[in-house]
């Protein structure tokens, strides 16, 4: 092995550590109690709330990313560290009429490390953990990234306190934007990304590279050839033939298609040779 090559690998192995620690439920509870405090509180956290003069209470953070203090009820502190959110306390509390100068210490007490699962069209699925600031790019990234069939729109399932699952759509394609499909979203722990497969369809027949496709929102049929690498010499944009589902299971309809047709999925496209 040469010098080059094990610095290289050397350097590959640190930041392999790095990640390792970064990712790992362990790393977090082994905090110093510093590291703690200047941790951001994320979602089913719980932290220990003392108020000069009042019992010592215990809360932990709600889905809404909220604690609930005594007296003053529910107070938002999601993406807080534990001293800003005694801040934010301590000002219900003097605005409530409750005290004068209220002095309040909030401490992570346990902080509970976060999952959420990624399934379908990634190279890696699995639960990755998370925090209040991880983002769908973050996600996918410890997913190893997504398949080339992956859909551009994804959904994120959730499940509400009364076990109702909500079924949100994201944004997968950053460069992009997706009608209808949020491109900023929070997890919380539980939360399921799915990234379904994406619409395709086929071609055959006299374009350079025949096989099967992604569809593009909005799609034509020239547009299809021309993923497919366009018009062999023999083959005629007059003579295109277009198989598409009809409404019985498993059967086509055979459809003499124009270029400027939209393409569906599952449309078996096949350019035919010119007749001159």
């Amino acid at each position: 092995m040469t010098g080059k090559t094990s610095i290289v690998a050397m350097i590959v192995g640190v930041a392999i550590l790095a990640l390792n620690a970064a990712l790992c439920p362990a790393a977090r509870a082994q905090d110093t109690p510093d590291q703690q405090q200047a941790t951001p509180l994320g979602v089913s956290d719980w932290v220990t709330i003392q108020i000069v003069g009042q019992p010592n209470a215990t809360s932990y953070v709600a889905p809404e990313g909220t604690i609930s203090v005594p007296l003053v009820g529910n107070i938002p502190v999601a993406g807080m560290t534990p001293s800003q959110a005694a801040v934010r306390v301590a000002k219900a509390l003097k605005e409530g009429g409750f005290f004068v100068a209220p002095q309040v210490t909030i401490t992570a007490t346990a902080p509970t490390s976060q999952f959420a699962s990624v399934v379908g069209e990634v190279r890696t699925q699995g639960r990755f953990p998370i925090t209040v600031k991880t983002t769908i790019v973050d996600l996918l990234a410890a997913a190893g990234g997504v398949n080339d069939t992956a859909a551009d729109v994804g959904y994120v399932l959730r499940t509400d306190e009364t076990g109702h699952v909500e079924r949100h759509p994201v944004n997968l394609n950053m460069v992009r934007d997706s009608e209808g499909a949020s491109t900023d979203w929070t997890f919380i722990g539980g939360d399921r990304l799915v990234v379904p497969p994406a619409e395709l369809f086929y071609i055959q027949g006299e374009v350079t590279a025949p096989g099967k496709y992604r569809i593009d929102p909005g799609m034509t049929v020239l547009e299809a050839i021309t993923k497919a690498g366009g018009l062999t010499e023999r083959g005629s944009e007059r003579r295109i033939q277009l198989k598409r589902k009809s409404d019985k299971p498993g059967q086509y309809r055979t459809l003499s298609a124009k270029t400027g047709d939209l393409v569906q999925a599952g449309d078996i496209i096949r350019v035919k040779e010119s007749l001159f």
